[in-house]
């Protein structure tokens, strides 16, 4: 794995499962999803997954946004990037590109939880337009307290000219 290439980003497949998998278990301690429940987010779920591939087509992020049906609102569900891809810019890209899915939807917000310890991650968060919204005690298996925040997906704004 090279993660000084600048990574493809695409559109996830069924055949990423194992991948995912291997993902879950580098890049989470607890709480990770298992193979039943990514291959549900993959296959069934009203969801969408992007990845984060190498040249050699291996996995080095993913992001997974849940839609409801009957809302405006997208739910940024799972979003990780390997240990060994982190600081470059990948998350930002890849947070981008769910946010620009989350847009061509139609949705006018984007809400997420995120561990209170998980420093790196809310500072991302923050830095990407999203604001704590709810303090949530005991949230993860350890007993680790979450914040839920949100960011709004403004409609752009075009002006005519001529």
């Amino acid at each position: 794995m090279n993660p000084t290439l600048s990574p493809a980003l695409r559109l996830s497949r069924p055949d990423d499962l194992d991948a995912l998998c291997r993902l879950e278990l580098e890049c989470f301690d607890g709480d990770r999803f298992s193979r039943r429940q990514l291959a549900h987010i993959l296959i069934r779920a009203n969801a969408t997954t992007f990845v984060a591939v190498d040249e050699q087509g291996g996995l080095l992020g993913y992001g997974t946004l849940l839609f409801r049906r009957n809302s405006r609102n997208a739910r940024l569900y799972s979003f990780c990037v390997h240990p060994a891809a982190r600081g470059g810019g990948l998350g930002r890209r890849l947070l981008e590109t769910l946010e620009g899915e989350a847009r061509a939807r139609g949705m006018h917000k984007l809400t997420l939880e995120v561990r209170a310890d998980n420093r790196v991650a809310m500072g991302l968060y923050r830095r990407m337009g999203f604001l704590p919204q709810r303090w949530l005690d005991d949230y993860y298996v350890d007993g680790c307290a979450a914040w839920q925040m949100e960011k709004p997906l403004p409609l752009a704004e075009f002006s005519a000219t001529g």
